[in-house]
């Protein structure tokens, strides 16, 4: 199994877009059974205000030292490559506002849920910002978002109301700042190469296969030396 860590956050515009590119890729490639993604917390600004404080082509101005016409200009750029992968994307009136708590939602998904439970949480809230233009410091939104994925809804309150898994969410963050991640998404294939998170599926497609080549050449490099790899599961260990 093939493993991609990458460190994203839900309100990173080429985040959902390379994310998409991706999922796309491993699709095209028949490999959705043989990836696992592993999401990582990473917030482009941990000292986000939790109300929204002004429009996103304002911000983005202020941000790149651009006029808002030109901020806009760009903006629309950019929601022209999510909607390139079939995403209804609003990145001119998206209502931005600190991501910690959704981040923490994601840590819970991550710690008590399947996988598949954990995907479409990731998706959720990534549509909820970018498509819906919710605020997702909102409790009652993250709450409506954890219900559509399949989450105990007192279990999510509880969540929220506290501050469990933010030390998950610091974690994430320290490892980020100890490898040197100023920007995202940042993708690490199996731990061993990282990649420009924005890629084209093309791109995506032949980080995948290198990573795979890698895996192959372990593989066989390994029963060359006359050993037989092994597994570990739930029922214990075997030889494979």
């Amino acid at each position: 199994m093939m493993t991609i860590t990458i460190w994203s956050d839900f309100a990173c515009p080429y985040c959902y877009i390379g994310e998409t590119r991706l999922e796309k890729a491993i699709e095209e490639l028949g490999m959705t059974d043989s990836v696992k993604i592993d999401y990582r917390a990473f917030e482009l600004d941990p000292t986000a205000a939790k109300e929204v404080t002004g429009p996103t082509s304002e911000r983005f101005a202020m941000k790149y030292r651009l006029t808002v016409p030109q901020a806009l200009e760009q903006i629309e750029q950019i929601s022209a490559l999510g909607r390139e992968l079939g995403i209804d994307f609003k990145y001119a009136s998206t209502l931005y506002s600190n991501t910690f708590d959704a981040h923490r939602l994601m840590k819970l998904a991550e710690n008590k849920y399947d996988y598949a439970t954990v995907q479409k949480l990731n998706t959720l809230l990534f549509d909820a910002y970018f498509t819906k233009n919710l605020v997702l410091a909102d409790h009652k939104v993250l709450e409506v978002v954890a219900k559509e994925a399949g989450m105990d809804e007192k279990e999510v309150k509880e969540v929220l109301d506290s501050d469990k898994y933010a030390d998950d969410v610091r974690f994430d963050e320290r490892e980020a700042q100890m490898r040197g991640v100023h920007g995202v998404p940042y993708m690490v294939f199996n731990g061993e190469f990282a990649v420009p998170g924005a890629m084209s599926i093309e791109g995506m497609k032949s980080a995948l296969e290198r990573a795979q080549r890698r895996i192959n050449d372990a593989e066989k490099a390994t029963e060359k030396n006359g050993e037989r790899p092994h597994v570990c599961g739930p029922d214990g260990c075997q030889l494979v």
